[in-house]
């Protein structure tokens, strides 16, 4: 059984509220290295990465707010997980908000070309698209565009990092457990020809279903399938401490079942567990049910 590396990234200058720069913390505090550990595998926890925090930086421009400074946290995790890939680990990234998915996605394709000569597939499990571009945004968080970063050219700090760009291609990227788009950010995911399934496919075919599909597209034709899971894709009745919480997400049976399908897959590489704000908590929940999936998708059984 391969070792797991834990690399956490208290990053929360992508989001508009704060707090997700505590969400490493939480998931340890959850026992995360331990029960992964309990499982067989090697852990190792790699620490924190550097992140700064909004006090002590300018936004500069409020279309990509501290890109530059996210750029340079996300460019440090590219190299971290890139090490660990190389090592024959499993990077689990722990954040901290979305935006470092252009770090760890970015390493994950390169290792996939390197090794194997092949793109990665990509399991992107949000509420949201996360495809707005500086033009699109309505916000200016970056948060909102790592997804349009890793399928192409903006905004620009993020899709440079690594050797070559874009970082996924969209017939091996899906989305899974979508339900709240801006309305410029629908047109840009429609043209991006990426796969969808929204919450209303997955309550019309149901979560078996959809994933193996998900897995099928991401995994045909890859080195393997990088997934990164944004708490949000939760129900906020059971992951209440997330930033960006919206009614009507997958319930805990249903995240549950989403994962174990990934694990019994074979083909997981790297994981992302995202999006966890402390501060909107109810006595570490959220990091516990993050700390029950990422279990999941590392093969913990039933029986």
């Amino acid at each position: 059984m391969k070792a797991v590396h834990i690399i956490g990234v208290p990053l929360d200058l992508g989001a508009g509220r704060r707090g997700v720069d505590m969400g490493p913390s939480a998931f340890r505090i959850a026992g995360l290295g331990e029960r992964i550990a309990a499982l067989g595998y090697t852990v190792v926890d790699k620490g924190d990465l550097p992140a700064p925090i909004a006090e002590t930086q300018e936004p500069r421009d409020d279309t990509k707010k501290y890109a530059r400074t996210i750029a340079k946290v996300c460019q440090k995790l590219y190299q971290t997980a890139l090490g660990s890939l190389d090592e024959g680990a499993l990077p689990l990234v722990l954040g901290g908000d979305h935006s470092l998915a252009a770090g760890s996605v970015a390493a994950a394709a390169e290792w996939a070309r390197k090794t194997r000569g092949l793109p990665i597939g990509l399991l992107w499990i949000d509420a949201h698209g996360d495809m707005n571009t500086p033009a699109t945004s309505l916000s200016g968080n970056v948060h909102g565009m790592p997804l349009a970063a890793l399928l192409g050219s903006e905004p620009v700090e993020l899709a440079r990092i690594g050797a070559f760009s874009p970082k996924v291609e969209p017939a091996h990227t899906v989305l899974i457990g979508v339900r709240n788009l801006d309305e410029r950010e629908k047109v840009a995911v429609r043209d991006s020809r990426v796969h969808v399934f929204t919450m209303k496919d997955i309550d019309r075919q149901g979560v078996a279903s959809i994933v193996e599909q998900a897995v099928k597209l991401a995994g045909t034709g890859t080195a393997g399938v990088h997934v990164s899971f944004d708490m949000d894709a939760c129900d906020p009745s059971i992951a209440p401490g997330v930033g960006t919480p919206v009614k009507g997400g997958l319930n805990y049976r249903e995240a549950h079942m989403l994962m174990e399908i990934i694990a019994d897959s074979g083909l997981l590489t790297s994981l992302d567990m995202v999006e966890v704000n402390p501060t909107l908590d109810v006595r570490n929940a959220t990091a516990q049910l993050g700390t029950e999936l990422a279990l999941s998708a590392l093969g913990l059984e039933i029986l």
